[in-house]
């Protein structure tokens, strides 16, 4: 375990290596969103399939961190609440 570096919670360097893994699948292919989101099922089946429930609801955590980090540094950018920000970004 470390220290998540934007938000001091500490952080299974892991789940933080396949959250990563994740993200890179989704953003891999811009032209082929459906590879992508099958690249990052894959990340997700193999941690559960490694690391059971537990790992992949501490690579949950992890992406969660990280999302919100950004958010915020979006946010601030642009003289907003982070967690406002959030609703508009989840708004269906």
């Amino acid at each position: 375990m470390t220290e998540d570096p934007g938000s001091g919670e500490p952080v299974d360097l892991s789940a933080r290596a396949r959250a990563h893994d994740s993200v890179r699948a989704v953003l891999s292919d811009d032209h082929i969103h459906e590879r992508g989101v099958a690249a990052a099922q894959l990340v997700a089946a193999a941690v559960l399939a490694e690391s059971g429930v537990a790992g992949l609801a501490e690579m949950t955590v992890v992406l969660s961190l990280e999302f919100a980090s950004a958010l915020e540094r979006i946010a601030g950018d642009r003289g907003l609440a982070a967690v406002d920000l959030a609703d508009v970004w989840f708004m269906d």
